[in-house]
């Protein structure tokens, strides 16, 4: 028979089970609220000499944050200061911290992590964490950025191979006043997202979306990082090709598929709009079938059912006197057709058809649009080639607009700016 020799833990503190601590007492309140009041297990040793204290010199009572057991509780630590029996050592007194409890923290390590996976793992706001564990906001948000910025892996030791680069639009504009002057600044909240396409990770996220911040993350990668990247994926942004044909020259560029489908869809709205004031001399109104349908107008024409097909038919018999509108219609399926095939020879026989098209249009949006599409031709090409996108990007900034999308609308202090560095919440995934 096994018998224990060490003196077993009592059943309260094996329940409220906080490490390195005692539960010496447990009692409901006037109001119904359970208190619990802890103490360490062990003597601390001095944090300057290390020499473990065996002469305790005051107590006083903490209130530390913790979580839920069993529902809400109050826990109170019975902390001490005690003396350092060391008489070399400068430091003759000294309060105890653990490592659930840390110096001038004022909640435990597992609210702490409990937090952390509420956000990163469930994808809750920070907002609705912090109101189910009964925390403040600026608490789970230093939880993540804390656990975040711990997790983020030394980039320049990464080889990535493809990259994708997309902004991100996270809140509304916000404008301050200038400490200097009377006048308003306004502050574009822009953020650009650099992840690996090929396992997803977020590399890095940078201020704005000019050529600037994209720029400066890549000058300071090391030069045998930047010549392993063989192609990066980015929207039709001039900002950004800048950039990379500065600091990676010999990178095949690709732009996003889906950002080129929004292009065409963006002309196909825009057409219909110019198109109802020549002709109606007003917008577009509820009785206009044009208007009543126009989402059915973006919509992917070989993706239609028979009943959808056949009201998109009434739209241009009814509504489309011109005929321009269905001209326009062609234009941006056909798009879709240049974008869906498997080789160069299949895209330039598409591109062709596709300025045919565009020519019997002969509407500025189809025209503006022909014009995208022949200064981003190389960078379409290596799409169909390579098929590398965006969608990785995209899908990470989504998540951190869910994630984060009832937190960062709380107002800031004028002249104060946000460092956008610790954002990276969903590296730590």
């Amino acid at each position: 028979m096994i018998e224990p020799t060490g003196a077993a833990a009592d059943a309260a503190t094996s329940i409220f089970n906080l490490p390195g601590y005692t539960v010496i007492s447990a009692t409901v309140l006037e109001d119904g609220r359970r208190q619990i009041i802890v103490e360490t297990d062990q003597p601390p040793g001095c944090p300057s000499c290390g020499v473990v204290a065996t002469r305790r010199k005051e107590r006083r009572f903490q209130r530390i944050r913790d979580i839920p057991v069993a529902g809400a509780v109050e826990v109170l630590w019975s902390k001490y200061r005690w003396h350092c029996e060391e008489p070399k050592c400068a430091r003759l007194s000294f309060f105890e911290s653990t490592a659930q409890v840390p110096r001038r923290a004022r909640s435990t390590g597992r609210l702490r992590d409990h937090v952390v996976d509420a956000v990163i793992n469930s994808g809750r706001a920070v907002s609705e964490t912090a109101a189910a564990f009964a925390v403040s906001w600026w608490l789970v948000r230093a939880a993540l950025t804390e656990a975040c910025l711990l997790t983020q892996p030394e980039v320049d030791e990464l080889s990535p191979r493809i990259l994708g680069i997309d902004e991100h639009r996270f809140r509304s504009v916000r404008y301050f006043r200038a400490t200097d002057s009377a006048s308003w600044i306004r502050h574009e909240p822009w953020m650009t997202t650099i992840v690996d396409l090929d396992t997803g990770q977020v590399l890095g996220v940078v201020d704005g979306r000019d050529h600037k911040g994209v720029g400066d993350w890549l000058f300071a990668r090391p030069l045998q990082w930047r010549l392993g990247v063989q192609v990066v994926a980015i929207d039709p942004s001039a900002a950004f090709r800048k950039a990379l044909r500065m600091w990676l020259p010999r990178t095949a560029v690709a732009v996003d598929h889906f950002h080129l489908v929004s292009l065409g869809n963006q002309a196909m709205t825009e057409a219909r709009q110019n198109l109802s004031q020549r002709v109606k001399g007003r917008r577009g109104r509820g009785v206009d079938k044009a208007w009543a349908h126009r989402m059915l107008l973006l919509r992917a024409g070989d993706a239609l059912s028979e009943k959808a097909a056949h009201r998109l038919a009434e739209v241009f018999a009814a509504d489309d006197p011109t005929g321009k509108l269905q001209a326009v219609w062609k234009v941006k399926e056909q798009l879709r057709v240049l974008l869906r095939t498997n080789s160069l020879a299949d895209a330039a026989a598409a591109k062709e058809d596709l300025k045919v098209l565009v020519e019997e249009a002969g509407r500025p949006e189809t025209n503006k649009l022909y014009r995208t599409i022949c200064r981003w031709w190389n960078e379409i090409e290596v799409l169909i080639v390579t098929g590398a996108t965006t969608g990785k990007v995209e899908g990470n900034n989504t998540g951190i607009k869910h994630i984060k999308g009832k937190s960062v609308n709380r107002p800031l202090m004028t002249g104060h700016a946000v460092d956008f560095q610790k954002l990276r919440v969903l590296s730590c995934r």
